[in-house]
């Protein structure tokens, strides 16, 4: 309902995207209730201490009960405070404010905010508008000749400033921001600077020549933010670059100096480094059910801990790193044998079951969800959003290589028994360096065992007969991706723009490869996958040299409770790198209740991916400045997504888009993946 606060309102964001507070405490013990700063516990503050004496002379007479006219100073402020998350590194204290526009002169009122939680709730019970219904109230949001302007004023320690902010979702125009920020200054003690809390508002404080920060320059402050809120006990590993990734154990905390492209499972994860929502690490992290948190210099904090095992949390409003004591420690239950070392646990019947029976090429126009026995999800899925007929969107034309050509090619080169050789290999199954070489060394024996010329043959001829002859991405399919529990994002290769028969051949090998890339094997063995089970289809799909590309998620990744949000992920050029996580992409979240876009990044890059005319990408400059997303493709997109979560009957999806022109492209669909530990 629109007869909410603003703070209120604004809670409904990220929890880390009002950028509330400093972290230094981070290490503190959190208290048990602390909650998401978009649904921050109620504090009281009828039991503290009131000014007394002399100090009491200098508060104003309220001009109605529960409020006062102005604040005079920072005790005027503490007291009609509330506070949110109080005690954590998150704290914030903000006081609701109202601006009366039809009184004569215009008045502002600072409100009791722990008294009166809601805007509505002051007007009503004061008798500035007894009997307002909601349609009234709603006016206070949407319309110029509104009577109130309902706002909020907090401070910032982030920024070291007080700030005062409305409703992401209120229709802001110029005059209305230039009488609010007149009334503002004109009663509060300090400095105060508008924030915006969306692209109106920025658009909105730029006509009206009123200096504002926005909520992507508070992010940028921010020293901590939760990605994937949970518990976990572990060992601390400092990861200083790339390489150390291949030493780390299932039982590790993983502290990232850097946000790696992928891996291995590991207990938690803080990185020194902000990400996105859906970079592959961060999707990892949820598909797992682990913490995952950024820390501003993470490593400097935690070395003390280095090596030891610890207990840590991620909470909305900070994180917590306990050392165990020597009792915990012995009371550990033993390391289970791992999965990764085995290739098979308890589990693989979660993999689709392959039908091998079918041989044929399959082209997307007959592919159906059915087709996930034979294909794979990811092409099946492909098939449902063509069929789905989405308007203004399309998907590139392509053919499934079946499972049942994957399974032919291995057994004629023996890959059981290469599999059960290399398990036996002195060190796999305890050291992750030497399973990495094991898998590495099998990945190039697969890419040059030799396909049977006829099945060769067929694939050429329909990359000809079906798709002209022209560039193609061989992305992959597996059996074991896009399933309702785990995802498998990341995990698999894709060959971009390949454009010569020979190529085509060499792609589709390095395809089926992957399923023995290290991050595949052991993602897919601590989510009980046997190597076994595990069976390779591929998608040959027309490749588009797109203007823009992404992801989406069709709902707040930052908290389920809001189906009504969809976050996107963009850079300009192919999508490769989007969800690579090595440079933070453009990031805004639409909410189809208040109609407000919210941006928590811009693109920094200098340069994107375009089609290479000899085949595979090339690096291109792009013009400095320019935003991704327009307000207008963030509508577009929203409503395809929506569109798309239809289709699969109200799942939740993870979306990959491109745009070319004005036509929005489906490159993928994957159930969205999220577990908590």
């Amino acid at each position: 309902m629109k007869n909410n606060s603003t703070q209120d309102r604004t809670r409904k964001a990220p929890a880390w995207l009002s950028a509330l507070a400093l972290c230094a405490a981070a290490i503190a013990p959190l208290p048990a209730e602390a909650q998401l700063a978009r649904k921050p516990s109620f504090y009281q503050r009828q039991n503290e201490p009131q000014p007394e004496g002399p100090a009491a002379q200098l508060v104003p007479r309220p001009a109605v009960p529960g409020s006062l006219p102005a604040l005079r100073g920072q005790g005027d402020f503490d007291t009609l405070a509330r506070v949110y998350d109080p005690g954590t590194p998150m704290q914030l204290a903000h006081v609701l404010f109202i601006v009366d526009r039809q009184a004569r002169p215009v008045r502002t009122y600072y409100i009791d905010t722990p008294r009166y939680q809601l805007h509505v709730r002051f007007v009503r019970d004061t008798g500035l508008s007894p009997r307002a219904g909601k349609r009234e109230i709603d006016r206070n949001y949407l319309v110029p000749d509104r009577r109130f302007l309902f706002g909020t004023l907090s401070w910032q320690q982030n920024i070291g400033s007080f700030t005062y902010e409305f409703w992401e979702g209120d229709q802001l125009t110029a005059p209305l921001l230039k009488q609010a920020d007149a009334q503002v200054k004109a009663s509060f003690f300090a400095p105060v600077k508008f924030k915006t809390n969306s692209t109106l508002h920025d658009r909105v404080a730029k006509e009206a020549g009123i200096d504002f920060v926005s909520q992507e320059a508070l992010i940028r402050e921010q020293p901590y933010m939760p990605m994937n809120l949970g518990t976990a006990t572990g060992r601390v590993r400092i990861v200083d670059d790339a390489s150390g990734l291949n030493a780390l154990l299932p039982d590790d905390i993983a502290v990232l100096r850097q946000v790696p492209i992928n891996l291995p499972p590991v207990a938690g994860v803080l990185t020194e480094r902000p990400s996105t929502a859906l970079s592959h690490v961060n999707l990892l992290a949820k598909g797992w059910g682990i913490p995952n948190a950024y820390v501003r210099g993470a490593a400097t904090v935690l070395r003390e801990h280095a090596g030891q095992w610890v207990a840590l949390k991620v909470a909305a409003s900070g994180y917590q790193v306990r050392r165990l004591t020597a009792e915990e420690i012995a009371a550990l239950p033993p390391r289970a044998v791992r999965s990764a070392a085995t290739g098979a646990v308890p589990g693989s019947d979660r993999a689709v079951k392959p039908d091998l029976r079918e041989t044929r090429l399959l082209p997307l126009a007959s592919l159906r969800a059915r087709n996930s026995a034979q294909c794979g999800s990811k092409a099946a899925n492909l098939g449902a959003l063509l069929a789905a007929r989405i308007p203004s969107t399309t998907v590139p034309d392509g053919f499934c290589i079946p499972f049942a050509h994957y399974d032919r090619f291995m057994r004629t080169h023996g890959l059981a028994d290469r599999i059960a050789r290399m398990q036996q290999q002195p060190g796999f199954a305890s050291d992750p360096q030497q399973r990495q070489k094991a898998l590495a060394q099998l990945r190039d024996e697969i890419v040059k065992w030799p396909v049977d010329t006829a099945t060769a043959a067929s694939w050429r001829a329909a990359w000809q007969s079906q798709l002209g002859g022209g560039g193609v991405f061989v992305r992959s399919s597996s059996n074991s991706e896009d399933l309702p529990g785990f995802s498998g994002a990341g995990l698999y290769t894709t060959v971009p723009n390949v454009k010569t028969g020979d190529a085509l051949e060499l792609a589709v090998k390095k395809v089926w490869a992957s399923v023995f890339n290290p991050e595949a094997w052991e993602a897919r063995s601590a989510a009980g996958f046997g190597a076994e089970s595990v069976l390779m289809g591929v998608f040959v799909q027309t490749a588009i040299d797109s203007t823009n590309a992404g992801v989406m998620i069709t709902r707040d990744p930052f908290d389920a409770g809001h189906p009504y949000v969809t976050y996107i992920s963009a850079k300009r050029g192919i999508g490769i790198r989007v969800v690579e996580g090595q440079r933070v992409a453009e990031q805004v979240m639409y909410s189809s209740w208040s109609k407000a876009i919210q941006v928590l990044s811009r693109s920094a890059e200098e340069t994107a991916l375009q089609l290479d005319k000899d085949g595979g990408v090339k690096e291109v400059p792009v013009e400095q400045g320019r935003n991704v997303l327009t307000d207008e493709l963030v509508v577009r997109l929203a409503n395809v997504g929506a569109a798309v979560k239809r289709t699969f009957h109200a799942v939740d999806q993870d979306i990959e888009w491109a745009t070319v022109g004005d036509r929005i492209v489906l490159l993928q669909a994957r159930p969205y993946v999220e577990r908590r530990r």
